[in-house]
């Protein structure tokens, strides 16, 4: 009798978990993975993919608006939620269909069951079969977290229920000012409900350049959103089908929903992780792992938002192609988790990739700020007001560029270009020398010659 029932057994059929499964059997390993939800994960299934199509949904408003200035006639526009819901639902579908095959047809098993750890060999499923593993991948995700319990909170709602809403609400209040808050936030308001942002700190979008959050709060705020910082609610109470939230500094706020984006924590309870001796990181409450995705238990390995470093999806895939490599292409491959670009999909629309300002300061004895904030080129005529903001991050002593921040139209598909010129360690010089294309707004970032901060550390003494 053979001493494992299998080579790899994946918990969890997410981005990270699918990718290491299908590399994994493509190396010839047998690989059952396991899925109690629905295959795709947090990114297919209520993430990033639905959210990205109600993002485009909620556009068009502002498209409808504009198209007068350039001499389009449009009748009175209507908008319905459930139509909107439904397609949405039926492409997740296509979708969830579409990993389920390609996992399959990569030779590995799904299992549509949930799993947990016996040992740090031995999975049970729901059914109460156990499955003996050589390797172990735990691949779980993350789930919301709604934070400290408040009177009231079996009345909020998470971006899980959000996507599932039988009506759009006329007012909304979020709490929250990450990535999640302010892109619900934007795709409400698009649709024309009233939104109020809650948050506790002194802006939105904590870790993002300062630039950044101070271009973005100004452009929801002149879209309609309110933004509420300092302040964190304290109280949901119910009358009917309406909601009263009270906050912290004694106002409140009247509303059809409350919905909390408050950020997530690794999906990690009763796996069993105790059992099979797979330790927690003590800062961050995710699964521990070195440089290569083990754990603290030398068979099993653990990639993905459950580890809490870095919760992008691209990540995660990343991190389970390299295990697999790892593991059963026999040579190792370590994630390099520096200059990741990433987005965040309110309007306007924020593309990132390097350091900050602050960073680059805190890193570099010498750094110059180039910088420009304009009115683009489609809102002349439009008659939007609206002004995008172009920043680059120099490291004064080389001339590489370590950051680029853009905030407006295209924003994400313009730093997901600018990823790879930071990657390759691209200098202004580098920039300067390329010629622009005209007319864009992206000409903006070879045309910024004079920096228009530069910041010197101070020497020891």
């Amino acid at each position: 009798m053979a001493e494992f029932d299998t080579d790899l057994f994946v918990i969890g059929g997410g981005s990270g978990g699918v990718r290491a499964a299908r590399i994994a059997a493509g190396y010839g390993a047998r690989v059952m993975i396991a899925e109690e939800y629905r295959m795709g994960g947090t990114c297919v299934i209520r993430g990033c993919v639905p959210k990205k199509l109600l993002v485009y949904a909620s556009h068009f408003h502002q498209e409808f608006e504009d198209a007068v200035g350039f001499g389009w006639t449009v009748p009175q526009p209507t908008f319905d939620w459930a139509t909107l819901i439904a397609n949405k639902d039926k492409e997740i579908a296509r979708l969830e269909a579409a990993y389920t095959t390609n996992v399959e047809k990569s030779g590995a098993k799904v299992l549509k069951t949930r799993a947990v750890l016996e040992d740090a060999h031995t999975l049970r499923l729901a059914s109460g079969e156990a499955v003996r593993s050589k390797y172990v991948l735990i691949a779980t995700g993350g789930a919301p977290n709604h934070g400290e319990a408040i009177p009231g909170i079996e009345h909020v709602i998470s971006s899980n229920e959000a996507f599932h809403l039988p009506q759009l609400p006329r007012r909304i209040v979020i709490q929250g000012g990450g990535y999640i808050a302010l892109e619900f936030a934007c795709i409400f308001a698009g649709f024309g409900s009233d939104v109020t942002v809650i948050y506790r700190g002194d802006n939105i979008l904590r870790g993002f350049d300062e630039d950044v959050r101070t271009h973005v709060r100004s452009e929801m705020e002149k879209a309609g959103i309110t933004i509420l910082t300092g302040c964190t609610v304290a109280r949901v109470d119910k009358h009917a089908h309406d909601f009263t939230t009270h906050l912290s500094n004694g106002s409140s706020i009247a509303s059809d929903k409350v919905m909390f984006a408050i950020g997530r924590h690794p999906n990690i309870r009763g796996l069993g992780l105790e059992k099979a001796g797979v330790a927690l990181d003590a800062k961050n409450g995710g699964i521990a792992v070195d440089g290569f995705s083990k754990t603290s238990a030398d068979n099993i390995y653990a990639v993905g938002d459950v580890t809490h470093r870095i919760n992008l999806t691209p990540v995660a895939i990343r991190e389970g192609h390299a295990f697999a490599d790892t593991v059963f292409g026999k040579r190792e491959v370590r994630v390099d988790h520096a200059d990741i670009p990433t987005a965040v999909f309110s309007q306007p629309e924020v593309g990132t990739v390097g350091l900050t300002e602050a960073q680059a300061c805190e890193r570099f004895a010498t750094v110059d700020i180039y910088k420009a904030t304009f009115r683009p080129m489609k809102a002349t005529m439009s008659g939007r007001d609206t002004r995008m903001l172009m920043k680059l991050v120099v490291d004064g002593a080389t001339d590489r560029v370590v950051g680029c921040h853009i905030v407006g139209d295209g924003a994400a598909e313009m730093v997901q270009v600018l990823g790879i010129a930071v990657k390759m360690k691209a200098t202004k010089a580098d920039f300067d020398a390329t010629m622009a294309l005209h007319p864009t707004a992206a000409e903006e970032l070879v045309t910024m010659r004079n920096p228009i901060a530069r910041h010197v550390r101070a020497a020891a003494e």
